[in-house]
């Protein structure tokens, strides 16, 4: 289903997800570039998936959660 057609949680909730990821991030005073590095994730990817523009896979969501030292659970709280 593209982006556009997903209803309106799913956006907002994609976009929440993202912000979590994003403060995450920054709270640790990590690049996306790094992170992209700890991760084996594209910065691009990363990218997206902080945008809300991407649907982020539950491998990827364990990988950043295991670079940032948190619990998957937090970034889907």
């Amino acid at each position: 289903m593209p982006p556009s057609d997903q209803p309106p949680w799913i956006l907002d909730a994609r976009r929440a997800l993202g912000d979590r990821v994003r403060v995450r991030r920054l709270h640790q005073d990590l690049t996306q570039e790094r992170l992209a590095e700890l991760t084996d994730i594209d910065r691009s990817t990363i990218q997206r998936i902080e945008g809300g523009y991407n649907d982020a896979k539950i491998s990827q969501l364990l990988r950043i959660a295991h670079a940032l030292r948190i619990h998957v659970t937090d970034l889907l709280h």
